[in-house]
């Protein structure tokens, strides 16, 4: 794959990924595309354009879409700091261990929101991700999540 910064991580690792919220081969997925910051590297941003379809009542997201949001583009962050610590070319394959989302205020569709994360903490197997999510420049959720490098035989190994 080129190394374009047009190019996500998602489309670069995976891009045959069905994942409903980041991947891209899916086509009725939701699509995150994350980048490291041009800014710091030790953060992953993404913007994304919320529809209508995804509205929990007019005018404002969904909270399960929130969490898918926030989930996928933290787990993204998460396999990228693990493959630099490893000093590795690609990605291990990481899942969801645990997280937690908080709602701080509604999150209103029609607009670009906008995703940011950053690694806590972190051993060579799992990653600690707090991530934001800010629409209109206010933060309107922010999550917490572990993220675990799976090993072989489980069933997402190997899947980027």
């Amino acid at each position: 794959m080129t190394d374009s910064p047009d190019v996500s991580l998602q489309e670069r690792y995976a891009p045959l990924g069905v994942c409903f919220g980041c991947g891209p081969a899916n086509p009725d997925g939701l699509h995150i595309r994350s980048f490291p910051s041009p800014d710091d590297p030790s953060t992953v941003v993404a913007e994304w354009m919320p529809e209508t379809q995804y509205e929990a009542f007019e005018g404002m997201l969904n909270g399960g879409i929130i969490g898918a949001l926030l989930d996928c583009h933290s787990n993204w962050t998460a396999t990228y700091h693990l493959m630099g610590r490893r000093g590795i070319d690609r990605p291990p394959t990481t899942v969801t261990l645990d997280y937690a989302v908080r709602f701080r205020r509604p999150t209103p569709s029609g607009r670009p929101v906008r995703l940011s994360a950053r690694v806590v903490d972190s051993a060579d197997d799992r990653a600690t991700v707090e991530s934001t999510l800010t629409a209109d420049d206010e933060v309107t959720a922010t999550c917490r999540g572990t993220f675990v490098a799976v090993k072989p035989g489980h069933p997402a190994y190997n899947r980027w």
